[in-house]
């Protein structure tokens, strides 16, 4: 039963994700933002949904490993995995607002997660409302800062002149049916895999860095790759970027908030998260080196081998 699960949640996470990629750029043509900033907020916080579904079910029933495993695991997943696919399916542009205020956006939050949890083991309701204060700042900045741009950045796409005259009623609808469908499919395919996981006897830690973070990353993965073949590279790389700060700040700061984060496995502390921050590192010389600003098949490739490594110590360990 467990691969009907996965097999129609992979189907619900592929139309979800279609859904979703369309209402976001419509909605670009009605309000007048960039398609990155697009990126980073509307399909960010729709596909970092089935996280926190997850997460606040964990931590509500005592199991704090996977609530962070769950994000930390979605974080590699994220840029080893989605990331490193897109990349192979379609080269990316990057943006110049990746290096000047995304990625250290990213960066000051994963820091910020791994002192907290290191100074107590705990994420604390304070430490959570921190984080949604962080988060609220973060939004308000990348709509002001698009709102001074002189033109929306468009490329050039297939759908693209088709989308303008949308109407928000449609683009509402979309975005529910995408919504709805990634949120279903997620937790179809997180139910068949948790069962083939615990059915191979590995601990609730490597379930929630790996099955489950695959699970809930799927989403990323199919608005992504959708994204990246119709040539939305903004969205797809905004995406990416958007869902591991949504992930920290939004995921875990709503569930400290509502119950507070234990850490109960030390690898989670000595080694999950340092695979976390090592891989949101090293996307900064993989920008500008050896071509600048274009992330290419190999540099998708190279991150993409070194996601199947943490998966494959994650279980041999």
């Amino acid at each position: 039963m467990s691969i009907v699960y996965i097999i129609i949640g992979l189907t619900l996470l592929v139309v979800g994700g279609e859904y979703l990629v369309r209402s976001a750029v419509g909605l670009s043509f009605k309000v007048k933002l960039s398609k990155m900033v697009i990126g980073l907020t509307v399909v960010s916080f729709a596909t970092s949904m089935p996280e926190l579904i997850v997460s606040l079910q964990a931590a509500l029933k005592g199991f704090s490993d996977i609530s962070l495993g769950n994000v930390i695991g979605s974080n590699i997943a994220n840029i080893g995995l989605v990331l490193g696919i897109t990349a192979i399916i379609s080269p990316i542009v990057i943006d110049k607002d990746f290096y000047k205020y995304n990625w250290p956006v990213m960066m000051l939050f994963s820091v910020a997660l791994y002192l907290f949890l290191l100074n107590d083991n705990v994420l604390s309701f304070f430490e959570g409302v921190g984080f949604i204060i962080a988060m609220i700042f973060y939004l308000y900045f990348l709509i002001a800062q698009s709102r001074r741009k002189s033109k929306i950045e468009v490329d050039e796409i297939a759908a693209g002149d088709t989308l303008k005259g949308i109407s928000y009623i449609k683009i509402l609808l979309w975005l529910l049916i995408g919504g709805a469908a990634l949120w279903g499919g997620s937790e179809l395919l997180v139910k068949g895999a948790v069962e083939l996981a615990t059915a191979m006897g590995v601990s609730e830690r490597v379930i929630a860095v790996t099955m489950i973070a695959i699970g809930t990353s799927v989403p990323e993965l199919a608005a992504s790759v959708i994204a990246a073949l119709k040539k939305e590279k903004a969205i797809s790389f905004g995406n990416l970027i958007g869902s591991n700060v949504f992930n920290i700040g939004s995921v875990l700061g709503i569930t400290a908030i509502i119950h507070p984060i234990t850490v109960q496995s030390s690898e989670v502390l000595t080694n999950d998260i340092f695979w976390m921050l090592g891989f949101a590192i090293v996307l900064i010389p993989l920008a500008f080196i050896p071509k600048k600003l274009i992330f290419n098949r190999p540099k998708g490739l190279f991150i993409f081998i070194a996601y199947l490594t943490f998966t494959f110590l994650a279980f041999y360990n």
